[in-house]
């Protein structure tokens, strides 16, 4: 890693109550992380990915993940469907067969907030869906390849903005 990459480190000075204090340790501890500084700054950015949801035009990258009865081709086929119409947003799916005839779907998506969360509310409509969890962050995929384009792009975060 040279210079350019390791990140730039600030000091942050924070006063808890000592039972909320007890309670982040015994988190740390739990999860088996070195330091309070690694998971204060994981439960940072889990909020800040959460207040960028809130904003329209945010471009995000995530996940959304659906559990849906399967007991017809008709739910896969309603599924599929709608995310016809965002196929901009979504870049990949994983289906796995759960037990008691359920499913479990995965996709990977990023594209501005408001797409992603209409994106969740028309497949909650789909009948049969009974879980539509998305989970986002703020760090994007580098840019996929454009029809027509000859070489890739010099600036992977140039063409972020252009998405």
């Amino acid at each position: 890693m040279n210079d350019a990459t390791v990140p730039q480190l600030a000091r942050l000075s924070v006063s808890l109550p000592s039972e909320l204090l007890g309670e982040l340790d015994a988190m740390v501890s739990e999860r088996g992380l070195p330091s309070r500084s690694q998971m204060i700054a994981e439960l940072i950015r889990h909020a800040l990915a959460e207040h960028n949801e809130e904003q329209d035009e945010s471009v995000l990258a995530g996940t959304l993940t659906l559990i849906y009865r399967a007991e017809s081709g008709r739910v896969r086929q309603a599924l599929a469907q709608t995310q016809g119409s965002y196929v901009v947003e979504i870049i990949s799916s994983q289906h796995v067969l759960l037990e008691d005839d359920q499913s479990l779907e995965v996709l990977l998506v990023q594209g501005p907030s408001r797409r992603l969360h209409e994106l969740c509310d028309d497949l909650r409509k789909v009948r049969g869906v009974q879980q539509v969890k998305l989970v986002t962050t703020t760090a994007l995929l580098p840019p996929l390849h454009s029809h027509g384009a000859t070489e890739p792009s010099a600036s992977p975060r140039a063409s972020r903005s252009a998405r």
